[in-house]
């Protein structure tokens, strides 16, 4: 059985470093928050990491995702009001629709 490696700060992908607060997750744009999802996602799959760090990565990977969701219902709701009719009824469509 190979023995857990120690990981340096380094080893991570930068945004596992330093686990800060999630206020910082707050200003990410939306790539940014799901590059850093993937990053956390990918360093998990590894298997790499101790355990003490994994469940860390994974609390910051779920303020990440519930960061990125509320980022995507923002950007419904804007598209929603965009595509609003005359008399404020919402008219919502699939985006892969046939001819669009």
């Amino acid at each position: 059985m190979p023995a857990i490696l120690a990981l340096d700060p380094w080893t991570l992908p930068r945004h596992c470093r330093g686990m800060s607060e999630p206020a910082d997750i707050t200003a990410m744009t939306f790539e940014d928050a799901l590059r850093a999802l993937e990053d956390i996602v990918r360093a998990l799959e590894g298997g790499e990491v101790p355990l003490d760090k994994s469940i860390e990565l994974y609390e910051r990977g779920e303020l990440l995702r519930k960061h990125c969701q509320a980022r995507l219902d923002a950007a419904q709701a804007r598209i929603e009001k965009i595509v609003a009719g005359p008399d404020g009824a919402v008219s919502t469509t699939q985006f892969d629709e046939p001819g669009r």
